[in-house]
């Protein structure tokens, strides 16, 4: 189409081939205000579906929709499945914004999708590492050289989910960011994202390009070779834990070293517990020119005091609870809100999703004996956390509660396991199995009385999100 020539001509000037644009279905919105809008409503796809999925903007004040996507190179999310369940958007000139990213929808979120995440598991079935970049041109721009292992996130720091699922397809992340002052705040930002989530067998390493330079520009100068080089001898986060820590600080001083050790055993406190907190602390003995024994008295008080400071808060917020005026807390959300807060902290009974949680976190092995799907599994409240368990465990590397626990670690999951783990079993070892068993067969049971088509599926046809519109919008896109 014409009004293609010019998104084509822009790819092409950035090197790309027509493979690479095919792999990562790249393609052009047109720059009418409407033309998106048409199309899909041809295809009796609503307006009020095309807002919710973020590829309208309505405004209140007109009561008017439009395009959000208008004269823009277009890039397909997509999830592990190879589903497109947002775009992104790239000027081919110095307008503003420069990326312009799907809004967050039912089936998009930000803080957890990554592009590129697909596409490199398509291009290699033995992934060992993943780099993660900051855009979309630097993904492409590394996979015209041969390099398909990079994801970007979309618009926000690496989040605790972002690294979650990375660490479940490999064992190593390499953060690549710019040499500036900005990049070196988000490598800090990274940092402490990766911390909680550094257990045994896990390696996360920082690569500071030269500064001026993105991955993409580099990769154009030095080539693959070069690049991978840089990759390969990226800073591992040990090493980038003690250079943050010592930055503006005269080591040859007491007051220096001791700010430096009080620095890095923060970050301690955050690491489960294992080798890699064994040999930090060991390194920060070296460094430090204090006992490696008076360092693990310190490192013991201050994961007491984080303890102490989250059962004041606890207690805290119970006693507000309790304060409430009965007005406020007989309204139904406050009603239900109490309830969620309170419902681990009571001795209840729980929930069939709930019992199978406690169980795969006391006998991790016995993921072995659930079906190979989830569609047994409710929507009911303990739903999320049973689902990223099973998925965890069925990873292969999780055999104990302790290392369980400690993936999870610092995150709301965390917290709600450590309350299951606390809860004892009261059944022989014998038996555990068998009553897992019973149980999702009960939840089966459950599901056959019900309607044969669950409400998330109702919902996906009834937007057509994975089958009509979504493609629709990327045919309407690809216009080469």
């Amino acid at each position: 189409m014409q009004e293609g020539q010019s998104a084509q001509r822009y790819l092409s000037g950035r090197g790309l081939s027509d493979e690479v644009i095919k792999t990562y279905g790249i393609g052009y919105a047109p720059a009418g205000w409407e033309a998106l809008k048409q199309h899909l409503s041809e295809r009796g796809i609503g307006e009020p579906v095309q807002v919710e999925y973020g590829l309208l903007i309505h405004r209140e004040d007109t009561g008017r929709t439009y395009d959000r996507f208008r004269d823009r190179v277009m890039f397909p999310i997509r999830d592990l499945r190879g589903r497109t369940i947002a775009f992104g958007g790239r000027v081919m000139g110095d307008d503003q914004p420069k990326y312009l990213n799907s809004p967050e929808t039912p089936v998009f979120h930000k803080g957890r999708e990554l592009y590129g995440l697909y596409e490199a598991r398509q291009a290699s079935s033995k992934l060992e590492q993943l780099v993660m970049v900051e855009g979309y041109m630097d993904v492409v721009a590394l996979a015209q050289y041969g390099i398909h292992n990079a994801v970007a996130t979309l618009g926000t720091a690496t989040t605790e989910d972002h690294l979650t699922r990375l660490f479940r397809l490999v064992s190593r992340v390499v953060f690549c960011f710019d040499g500036d002052r900005a990049g070196r705040q988000a490598a800090s930002r990274a940092l402490e994202t990766a911390l909680p989530q550094m257990i045994d067998g896990r390696e996360a390493r920082f690569l500071f390009l030269p500064e001026g330079d993105d991955p993409d520009t580099l990769v154009r100068r030095e080539g693959t070779q070069a690049f991978q080089d840089r990759v390969t001898c990226a800073m591992p986060l040990s090493e980038f834990l003690f250079e943050q820590a010592a930055q503006g600080r005269d080591l040859n001083t007491v007051e220096g070293r001791e700010r430096f050790a009080s620095q890095v055993l923060e970050a301690l406190n955050k690491v489960p517990e294992g080798m890699l907190k064994s040999l930090l602390l060991e390194s920060l003995a070296k460094r430090s020119g204090l006992a490696q024994e008076q360092l693990k008295v310190l490192l013991e008080k201050r994961v007491q005091a984080s303890q102490r400071s989250i059962t004041k808060s606890d207690a805290s917020q119970a006693q507000a609870e309790q304060d409430e005026p009965e007005s406020a807390s007989s309204a139904p959300g406050a009603v239900l809100a109490a309830s969620a807060r309170s419902s681990r902290s009571r001795s209840q009974a729980l929930s069939p999703v709930g019992r199978i949680v406690q169980l795969l976190l006391h006998e991790p092995n016995l993921v072995a004996s659930l079906p190979d799907h989830l569609e047994w599994l409710p929507d009911d409240d303990d739903a999320p956390l049973c689902r990223e368990l099973v998925e965890l465990l069925k990873a292969g590397r999780y055999r104990s509660p302790q290392v369980v626990l400690a993936h999870f670690q610092g995150s709301q999951q965390g917290q709600a396991l450590a309350a299951f783990a606390k809860r004892e079993l009261l059944i022989p070892k014998a038996d555990r199995e068998a009553e897992l068993q019973g149980l999702v067969e009960h939840l089966q049971y459950v599901q056959r009385q019900r309607s044969p088509k669950r409400s998330t599926r109702r919902c996906w046809r009834r937007s057509a999100l994975g089958k009509s519109w979504i493609r629709s919008s990327v045919s309407v896109w690809q216009v080469w």
